[in-house]
């Protein structure tokens, strides 16, 4: 089993790599692949050094398997190039998320819809990813018609410049080559991704678009706010659901005990609720402050959190990889 990493020295890169070996896929033979700069870099891993390669001599290689994470417009040139020699590319970019010829998967959710012929998989936003896994039991069950999102996500989301300028302004110290137009020490961002013409980010309309596409339903509303908070990692988010049916608290918590990928947190008597803290290295995604909205009927309060760099990246992409292996996809 020949794979290829794409982007492999870069945050979600590195945590992609971890997450291979820990879930002790069945890698073969790794290609790290990387920028011009860094070819001939060694990269650990599962105790042996492996160079970085060319994107040019990962193709050649013709793995069965390539993770992108890259960013957009390496993926539109390069995926196909992987696909035309029979390599199958779970890309972690936007760039091909909402192409209505590449599946948008989830696998928890959506992972059976994947079939031979699919070459480019694209892997979700982060902030959609852990908001459809906590869900999508609670959609089956009660059918989810609106979504009103509220995200507070880490700075890891944005990549290491960020994380920098994080440690910089909180050392004290003006950042030496910031991510944000404005400081993000002791300040909330409510700009994620570039503002469009209708007032919203790109960011949020990921989370409008890509819910329906992973859950298969265009006619659920979403609306979201997303808001970048100076946090090391872990996105967090409150979400407002209305359901077509009434329910019951007891039964949702009991849906989403059982919901594959789902850790219950809901214990506010001892203070027990997730937090982004408690998501570090993990793959669930926490669930909690669970409570009825009592300003209108059906309608459902709850807080989610993830490790962004891992379920909302680097293992939503790895699980995909393991699910092609399992169903004789590659």
């Amino acid at each position: 089993m020949k794979i290829a990493v794409v982007g492999a020295t870069g945050l979600v890169g590195t945590e992609m790599l971890k997450v291979l070996a820990e879930r002790q896929f069945p890698v073969t033979e790794l290609l790290p692949v990387a920028s011009a700069k860094s070819v001939g870099q060694l990269v650990h891993f599962q105790g042996k050094d492996y160079p970085v390669v060319s994107m040019e001599d990962a193709i050649a290689a013709r793995p069965a398997i390539a993770i992108f994470s890259a960013g957009g417009g390496v993926s539109l040139e390069f995926a196909p190039k992987f696909a035309e020699v029979g390599t199958v590319v779970v890309d972690n970019s936007s760039a091909w998320r909402m192409d209505p010829s590449k599946k948008l998967v989830v696998p928890e959710v959506n992972a059976h819809e994947l079939t031979k012929d699919d070459k480019i998989i694209a892997n979700p936003n982060c902030s959609t990813i852990q908001m459809v896994v906590a869900l999508n039991d609670l959609h089956k069950k009660y059918k989810a018609e609106r979504i009103v999102v509220s995200t507070y996500q880490s700075v890891t989301g944005t990549g290491k410049k960020a994380v920098d300028q994080l440690m910089e302004e909180r050392a004290g110290q003006q950042a030496s080559n910031p991510a944000y137009a404005h400081p993000i020490d002791l300040n909330v961002l409510p700009h994620i991704d570039v503002f469009q013409p209708n007032g919203y980010t790109k960011e949020e309309l990921k989370m409008v678009n890509e819910t329906k596409k992973i859950m298969s339903d265009d006619s659920i509303r979403v609306t979201a706010t997303c808001v970048r908070v100076p946090v090391m990692g872990g996105h967090s988010e409150s979400v407002n659901v209305e359901f077509a049916q009434d329910f019951d608290l007891d039964d949702v918590r009991d849906v989403l005990r059982q919901t594959d990928g789902v850790e219950l947190v809901d214990d506010v008597q001892n203070n027990n609720y997730p937090m982004p803290k408690d998501s570090h290295g993990r793959d669930a995604v926490l669930v909690g402050r669970l409570r009825r909205d009592d300003t209108q009927p059906n309608t459902l309060n709850m807080w989610i959190v993830a490790d962004n760099l891992r379920k909302g990246a680097a293992t939503n992409a790895v699980q995909i990889a393991e699910y092609l292996v399992a169903n004789g996809l590659v």
